[in-house]
């Protein structure tokens, strides 16, 4: 950054030079530098993996009185009968979710003449600076300027945020309209009041704590030229802060893998469960067919303010409308950096995933589109049992912990030895192999850390609030 300039107040703004959206797809194709606490982890992740592979091999005759116990038992006989059912289930599941992959095809970008007027809606709660670069970076998209529309809204922000705004304005010019709210209502909010403002075609909303490739609009919003059952469509979203900490470096593995992988399965479905609020596209008639009951959602009695881009996809799904993934279009977000935060944002998603997979159950095994409805029942069923057997795997491994705690180990690190190769190779045949082998430091983490995460937003699926905003 350069060029310095200052606001009225005296504080100090960095100005970009004339290209703040630069390729980032290219950026995270080259190896970023791992820090020596990032190399200490790694290692340390590997000598565990392996101690346990040894442990796994050499206990072996343990294992094998383990099992005959449990056999012998008519509780662990049932345990072991469902736990067999549901890895067969989930073998199958991921051999079917591959073939579902290799069927996948990005849709290129059509014309200028062709394109939609789109409409692009950012919301705001006290993002700072950071509000600023997304904007800059979707007034630098190569979309035709003249069909294009940017609205900045600023939630009731409690910090710098509605400065960086006005910045933005007067960078921008009449490409960016600025509203501000009067206090903060959340996002749902702040993004209902675009929609009605919005005279796009298209819809397409961006987190603001985002930036998108020069490419990204024309390339997301250009299905719904294509096909006019689109209703709406996903982005394919990159973790932006993932050079220094350590949990970006893993969630951008992860991400790869639920993006690339995932959602390039479930689009060959014509059924995406989740757009993305970091990046996600909306065919104008499709939203206003449900914006009044998704503005006026509850759960338990009480308002929905989390959740809103898992809502929106549902209630567009069971239109019977069809909800794509677009691989090329990018998006790189910001996620947190520190264990608090991604725990908070883990039981966010945890929450919403519950609400939205009771409110699917209500249509999913109904006559609600035209086409093939298997596969996106599959995918339900698949989200279905991952948060049902929460609990009973949550048991039996605490158990497990408590009687056979070398065994318990050893197993568990093995399997992550196993099961994790594939988002690391996936990862490596995608972008680099360097940065590929946190997906096992991310399995770990995950499985010690945060397991506890799912049984939790059940517990607590009521509850409201973002969490992860001051």
């Amino acid at each position: 950054m350069n060029n310095n300039t200052q606001d009225t107040s005296g504080n100090h703004l960095d100005k970009s030079t004339e290209h703040v959206a630069i390729n980032y797809t290219s950026q995270n194709k080259s190896v970023s530098r791992t820090n020596p606490w990032g190399i200490f982890v790694l290692a340390s992740t590997f000598l565990l993996i392996f101690i346990a592979t040894y442990l796994f091999f050499y206990l072996d005759t343990d294992f094998a009185n383990f099992r005959e116990e449990r056999m012998s038992s008519t509780l662990g006989y049932a345990f072991l009968v469902m736990a067999t059912a549901l890895l067969v289930f989930k073998a199958g599941f991921f051999i079917y979710t591959l073939i579902r992959y290799f069927k996948y095809k990005a849709i290129a970008s059509v014309s200028d003449e062709e394109l939609p007027t789109c409409t692009v809606i950012v919301p705001a709660y006290n993002e700072g600076k950071q509000v600023w670069e997304t904007l800059k970076s979707l007034a630098n998209s190569n979309y035709p300027a003249e069909k294009l529309q940017l609205l900045a809204i600023d939630d009731g922000s409690k910090d710098d945020t509605w400065r960086w705004i006005q910045q933005a304005k007067k960078d921008l010019g009449d490409r960016v309209t600025i509203f501000q709210q009067p206090k903060n209502k959340g996002k749902r909010h702040a993004l209902y009041r675009g929609f009605n403002i919005g005279t796009g075609d298209v819809f397409v909303t961006v987190d603001s704590d985002s930036v998108v490739n020069e490419d990204t609009l024309r390339n997301l919003v250009s299905p719904f030229m294509l096909d006019e059952k689109c209703g709406a469509v996903a982005g394919n979203i990159r973790v932006l802060n993932n050079k220094k900490a350590l949990l970006p470096k893993m969630l951008d593995v992860s991400f790869v893998l639920s993006f690339e992988f995932v959602r390039s399965a479930e689009s060959s479905l014509n059924s995406v469960l989740c757009t993305p609020g970091a990046l996600a596209a909306y065919r104008r008639s499709a939203v206003f067919a449900v914006l009044p009951e998704w503005i006026n959602q509850t759960f338990m009695g009480k308002p929905s303010d989390i959740g809103e881009d898992r809502a929106m996809t549902n209630m567009i799904l069971k239109q019977g409308n069809k909800v794509l993934f677009q691989r090329n279009a990018y998006a790189y977000t910001n996620v947190p950096e520190n264990y608090k935060g991604l725990y908070k944002m883990f039981i966010r998603w945890g929450r919403s995933n519950v609400r939205e997979n009771i409110e699917m159950s209500k249509y999913v095994f109904t006559n609600f589109r035209e086409e093939s409805k298997s596969g996106i029942r599959l995918l339900f069923i698949s989200q279905s049992l991952k948060i049902i057997m929460s609990y009973p795997f949550i048991l039996f491994m605490l158990f497990f912990i408590v009687t056979h705690p070398i065994l318990f180990f050893s197993s568990t690190l093995f399997g992550i030895l196993i099961f994790s190769s594939f988002p690391m190779l996936f990862y490596a045949k995608r972008y680099n192999i360097s940065e590929s082998f946190w997906a096992y430091s991310y399995s770990i983490l995950y499985t010690f850390a945060l397991f506890w995460i799912t049984p939790y937003a059940i517990a607590t699926a009521s509850k409201r609030g973002w969490l992860t905003r001051g």
